[in-house]
């Protein structure tokens, strides 16, 4: 079936808010259940899928003001991986081979991010799951989903957002909001869009990766998405 899609190699960054679900906090089960079933339903088309994921759901170096920034940076780094292994318990109960990388090593429960690693899991059809974003303080998770877009060598960055595309402002407090069917990663950071960190945005207009922002809640987008179907905002 691998002739239905658009993208052959994709890397989906999920936010630690989008893992949340309702409850806002933590993991929903259910929801990533949802998130789960898409993401076997495209590696049966054929697409070999990499993950990034955030740990807002647990902790925001913004969070700790308070703290030392590094000390703050660090413990959303480790909220990552509870994330990541979180993917992981989901994707084998529903008989999806996957593998956790870890920018920080643990050992214990993951491998460490090595890039040739990474490209035999995927090549032989298992899903990675990249956690601790880039495994450094002052960077965010969308800086480490561009670099390890980057590294792998994907078709295109799946973002998926609360919201269903990129706007010309916040729609939940601008219902006169515009939403871009495309633009380009310059306006983005023209108009600060805040589509992600301007670091990340910089990142992929330096090494054309294009760039999909879709709403993750309706987990089906995962499957459009990688059809090319139009859906969201494509940003290149």
């Amino acid at each position: 079936m691998a002739e239905e899609v658009k993208y052959k190699r994709v890397l989906l960054k999920l936010s630690g808010e989008v893992l949340a679900g309702d409850q806002k906090t933590g993991v929903n089960v259910e929801t990533v259940g949802k998130i789960c079933d898409e993401i076997k339903k495209i590696t049966e088309m054929g697409v070999q899928v990499a993950i990034v994921v955030g740990g807002g759901n647990f902790w925001r170096g913004r969070n700790g003001h308070q703290m030392e920034r590094t000390t703050a940076d660090y413990m959303g780094i480790i909220a990552t991986a509870m994330n990541g292994l979180a993917l992981q318990d989901a994707l084998e109960a529903r008989g999806v081979c996957s593998r956790v990388q870890t920018a920080i090593e643990m050992r214990e429960i993951a491998e460490p991010f090595i890039l040739r690693k990474a490209e035999k899991h995927l090549n032989r059809g298992r899903v990675v799951i990249f956690a601790c974003g880039t495994g450094h303080p002052y960077f965010t998770t969308d800086t480490a989903a561009v670099l390890r877009a980057t590294e792998i060598n994907a078709d295109i960055i799946l973002l998926g957002k609360n919201i269903d595309g990129v706007y010309s402002a916040d729609p939940k407090l601008d219902p006169t909001a515009k939403k871009y069917d495309q633009i380009s990663y310059i306006e983005v950071l023209e108009k600060d869009l805040k589509v992600m960190d301007s670091t990340a945005t910089a990142m992929c207009r330096d090494n054309k990766m294009p760039l999909l922002v879709f709403g993750i809640s309706d987990p089906e987008n995962i499957v459009k998405a990688v059809k090319g179907e139009k859906i969201g905002t494509i940003v290149n």
